[in-house]
C-alpha cells in the first residue's frame, strides 16, 4: 500500500520514489507542532492516534540533519525532528484547481504563538546541543578506545572492503596459477598488497609489524572475516523475511564446495512494500538420510534465523538426478510436520522438466542428465554455429522448417517445456552436429569438447533411449498447456488449477487405452531409429540379466511396454496428483481474489469455501465472508475508467486494501507460493546469480561466503557494523595469544 505525503502542495507518494514517509508522532504535544507547521486546518480536530495512524509526511520536509539512514532498509528520524520545508504558496498560482489539503489562514494571534513556540524550541535545541556537549566531555572520562584500538578498526576496515570486491566481482581467495615456489598464490594476498602500495595507512602500519616471511594473514582469520561478512549481509535480510511473517522455502540444485554437496536455500517472501521478494540465505551439506536432512533444514530456519516453521506456506525443490528421490521424501516429511508448508513445482523450472526429473526410472535419468548436458555443450563457442549448420544441412529442402528449429534452439531451449518436441525434431541434424564437432577435421575444438561429444551422440545413438524420449514427449504433451498456464499471468495460473480435472482425465484416458497407444508410440521410435539406422533391439543390460532365460520369446514392443511405456505415465499421473493435491488446488483457487481474475468470472466467485485452510493467518477470519462480498461488490460497480488490478502485486498496492485486512493478508499468503512467477520487473533472480557465480568460478575455488556476497550484491554492506561485530567475536588479544602459542609450538 503506498503511503501519501499530507503536506500541501505535495503529491508525493511511495510508489513513485525512494523517500521515507515518516507516521506523525504519537506525543500529543509533538504532533501538534508537526500540524501547525502543516498548516493543515483539516487535521486539528484529528487526535494524535488518529494521525499516526492515517497521516504520513515524506522526508522532503525535513531537515537533512535530522534523517538518518540506520540500515539500507530502514530510514528514521531523530526524537527531536520537526517538519519545517513547506510550499505553502503554490496553490495561489492555480486558484481554479479544486485543493484537498486545507491551508489554514494565520492570524496575528497564530503567528505570535508560533514565533514564541519556535523561540522556546530553539532554546530547548541549544540546551539540548549543551547537553549533547556535556555528555561528550563526560564520556572523555569514560575508557575511550585507544590508539592501537582505532588502528586496529581501521585496519578491518581495510580487509571487510578487500572482502566485499572479492565476493562482488566472484574472485576466488586462491589463485589456479602457482607461483614461482609452486605454491598457489593468494588473490586476497595480492589485494592487500596493492591496497598497501596504494596509500593505505591502516593496512601498511600492520604489514610493517608482521615478523619477516610471517603470514599477513593467516588462514583461519581469512575465514573470520568471511563468515563475519556473510552473515551481517544475511541478517539484513532475515530482517525483512521477520517482518513479513509468511515465507516459502525453495531449494536449488546441488553445489559442489570442497569435495561435499551442499544444498542452497531460497526464501520467497512479501516485503514491507508489498514486493514480493526471492533471497538466497545459505547452502545445507547434503548428506545423511531425509529426516536428518529435514531436521538440518529446521534448525537452519528456526534455531539459527529465528523463524517459525509454522508461518512456512510452500515449498519447492529444484532437484535433478538422484537427489530429487530424496528431496521429494524430505517435502512429504516437512508437509507432515507442517502441512501448510505445501510442497510445489517451482517457477524458476518448466513442469514437464520436473515431472521427467521426478521420474526414478534410470533410462528417464539418463535422458534428463543428457539434456543437461546438451544444455552446457551449447554454451561452448562454436558449437552453436556448428549445430545451425547440421539443420540448413538436414532441412535444405526445407528452408522454413531449418528456420524455425534454428529459432527454437537458441539458449536455454533444452529447459523450455516442449524440449521433448524440439529435440525427437533436432534428434537427426543433432547427431550430425556432435559427429562433426568429434572429428574436429579443422581442429577448432578442444579435445574435451570432441570427447563429450563423442559421449552425447554415442547416447542419443541406442534405440532404448529414442524410445524413452519418445514416450516422454507424447505423455508429458497432456500436461504441456497446463504447465504453461503455470508460469504466466495470474488468470491463466487460476485457470490451469481449475483445469487440472481435465488433465488427469486424459492421462486416465490413455492409461485405459495402453495398448493402442503404446503401438502408435512404438511405431513412432521404430521409425525415427530406422532412419539413423540404429538397430531395433533390446537393452544390453537387460540381455545379461536374463542369460539364462529364453529372449527369444521376449517381444521388443512388449519390453518397452512394460518396462518404459507404462511407468513412465503412471509415475506422471502419480507426480501431478501428488503436486498438485486437493489443497493445493483449493489454495490456488483462491486466486480469484485477484480483481481481474474477479472479473473474468462475472464476479461469481466463492473464495470463502477454499478460505477454511488459512483461517488462522486471518486478522478477523469473522467477517471474512462479509469482507469478501463488499470485496466484490467494490468491484463489481466500479466507474468505467478503472481498470481491473491483473496481479496480486497490484492489487496489494492499492491505496484502501487496507480497508480490507482479510483480503490483504490473504494476498500476501498466497503471493509467497512458489508456483507463482516472480514480477516482471525483476532483472534476474537470486538461482540466476548464484548459477553466474557457479560458472564463473571453478569447482575446486569456489567458497560458500564469497557465493553468498556475489548474489546479493544488491544488499548494501556496512562496513561498521562487520567491524563491530569481528571485534565482539574475535577480540584481537585472543587472537595474538593463539598465533604466539602457534608460533612457539612451531619453534619447539
Amino acid at each position: 500500500m503506498p503511503n501519501f505525503c499530507a503536506a500541501p502542495n505535495c503529491t508525493r507518494k511511495s510508489t513513485q520514489s525512494d523517500l521515507a514517509f515518516f507516521r506523525f508522532p504519537r506525543d500529543p504535544e509533538r504532533c501538534r507542532i508537526w500540524v501547525e507547521n502543516c498548516r493543515r486546518a483539516d487535521l486539528e480536530a484529528k487526535t494524535s492516534d488518529q494521525l499516526n495512524k492515517h497521516y504520513r509526511l515524506c522526508a522532503k520536509h525535513f531537515d537533512p540533519a535530522m534523517v538518518c539512514k540506520t540500515s539500507p532498509y530502514r530510514t528514521v528520524l531523530k526524537d527531536t525532528a520537526i517538519p519545517t520545508i513547506f510550499d505553502l504558496t503554490s496553490h495561489l498560482k492555480k486558484p481554479h484547481t479544486r485543493h484537498r489539503k486545507q491551508i489554514k489562514e494565520l492570524t496575528e494571534e497564530d503567528i505570535r504563538k508560533m514565533k514564541e513556540r519556535r523561540l522556546a524550541s530553539s532554546i530547548d535545541q541549544l540546551v539540548s546541543k549543551k547537553d549533547a556537549a556535556a555528555e561528550a566531555s563526560s564520556t572523555e572520562d569514560e575508557p575511550q578506545l585507544s590508539t592501537e584500538d582505532r588502528e586496529f578498526r581501521e585496519y578491518l576496515r581495510s580487509l571487510f572492503e578487500v572482502v566485499v570486491v572479492l565476493g562482488k566481482q566472484s574472485i576466488p581467495l586462491m589463485s589456479d596459477r602457482a607461483t614461482e615456489a609452486q605454491h598457489k598464490s593468494n588473490n586476497f594476498q595480492a589485494l592487500l598488497d596493492y591496497r598497501i602500495n596504494a596509500g593505505d595507512e591502516a593496512l601498511k602500519k600492520r604489514f610493517e609489524a608482521t615478523a619477516v616471511n610471517g603470514e599477513f594473514l593467516s588462514e583461519t582469520q581469512q575465514h573470520q572475516l568471511l563468515d563475519v561478512c556473510e552473515n551481517t549481509v544475511r541478517e539484513e535480510m532475515l530482517m525483512e523475511v521477520r517482518e513479513s511473517r509468511f515465507f516459502s522455502l525453495v531449494t536449488g540444485d546441488l553445489v559442489q564446495f570442497s569435495g561435499e554437496k551442499h544444498l542452497p536455500l531460497f526464501l520467497r517472501f512479501v516485503n514491507q512494500q508489498n514486493v514480493l521478494r526471492e533471497e538466497f540465505l545459505d547452502f545445507v551439506v547434503f548428506d545423511g538420510d531425509e529426516a536428518s536432512l529435514v531436521e538440518k533444514l529446521e534448525a537452519q530456519l528456526t534455531e539459527r534465523w529465528g523463524l517459525s516453521m509454522e508461518d512456512c506456506r510452500g515449498q519447492a525443490h529444484k532437484a535433478t538426478g538422484t537427489s530429487t528421490i530424496k528431496m521429494k521424501a524430505v517435502a512429504t516429511l516437512l508437509m507432515e510436520k507442517y502441512p501448510l508448508a505445501f510442497n510445489m513445482p517451482c517457477s524458476h523450472m518448466a513442469l514437464n522438466i520436473h515431472l521427467a526429473n521426478s521420474l526414478p526410472y534410470p533410462n528417464v535419468q539418463v535422458v534428463m542428465e543428457t539434456m543437461r548436458r546438451i544444455g552446457a555443450f551449447f554454451r561452448i563457442p562454436f558449437t552453436q554455429a556448428e549445430l545451425h549448420v547440421a539443420i540448413s544441412t538436414h532441412f535444405q529442402k526445407n528452408e522454413e522448417k531449418a528456420a524455425a528449429l534454428m529459432l527454437a534452439c537458441g539458449a536455454g531451449w533444452t529447459e523450455q517445456h516442449s524440449v521433448f518436441d524440439l529435440l525427437l525434431d533436432l534428434f537427426l541434424p543433432l547427431l550430425l552436429c556432435m559427429d562433426r564437432v568429434w572429428e574436429n577435421a579443422d581442429g577448432k575444438f578442444a579435445d574435451s569438447v570432441a570427447a563429450d561429444a563423442y559421449s552425447i551422440a554415442e547416447i542419443l545413438a541406442d534405440f532404448e533411449i529414442i524410445v524413452t524420449v519418445v514416450i516422454l514427449k507424447n505423455v508429458l504433451t497432456f500436461t504441456r498447456a497446463f504447465g504453461r498456464n503455470l508460469q504466466r499471468e495470474t488468470l491463466d495460473v487460476f485457470f490451469a488449477a481449475n483445469s487440472l480435472t481435465a488433465v488427469l482425465h486424459s492421462l486416465n484416458e490413455v492409461n485405459d487405452n495402453i495398448d493402442v497407444y503404446h503401438e502408435f508410440w512404438f511405431e513412432e521410435a521404430v521409425s525415427l531409429a530406422s532412419v539413423m539406422e540404429i538397430p531395433v533391439k533390446l537393452p544390453r543390460l537387460f540381455l545379461r540379466k536374463q542369460r539364462g532365460a529364453d529372449v527369444d520369446e521376449i517381444q521388443v514392443e512388449s519390453y518397452f511396454q512394460e518396462y518404459v511405456t507404462v511407468p513412465v505415465l503412471r509415475g506422471i499421473m502419480q507426480e501431478v496428483e501428488d503436486m498438485f493435491s486437493e489443497n493445493n488446488i483449493k489454495a490456488l483457487k483462491c486466486l480469484s481474489l485477484v480483481p481481474a481474475v474477479m472479473g473474468q468470472m462475472k464476479f461469481n466467485t466463492t473464495e470463502e469455501n477454499y478460505a477454511d485452510v488459512y483461517r488462522n493467518d486471518l486478522p478477523n477470519p469473522d467477517t471474512l465472508p462479509a469482507e469478501l462480498h463488499c470485496w466484490r461488490i467494490k468491484w463489481k460497480h466500479r466507474g468505467k475508467e478503472v481498470r481491473l488490478p491483473t496481479t496480486i502485486h497490484e492489487t496489494l498496492q492499492l491505496p484502501d486494501v487496507k480497508f480490507f485486512p482479510n483480503v490483504d493478508s490473504f494476498l500476501k499468503v498466497l503471493s509467497t507460493f512458489p508456483v507463482l512467477k516472480l514480477e516482471e520487473n525483476t532483472s534476474d533472480t537470486a538461482s540466476e546469480r548464484l548459477q553466474v557465480y557457479l560458472g564463473n568460478v571453478a569447482p575446486a575455488l569456489r567458497n560458500k561466503s564469497l557465493a553468498m556476497l556475489r548474489v546479493n550484491t544488491h544488499v548494501k554492506h556496512d562496513l561498521d557494523v562487520m567491524v563491530d561485530k569481528y571485534c565482539r567475536l574475535y577480540p584481537e588479544d585472543e587472537d595474538a595469544t593463539d598465533a604466539t602459542e602457534e608460533d612457539a609450538e612451531v619453534k619447539a
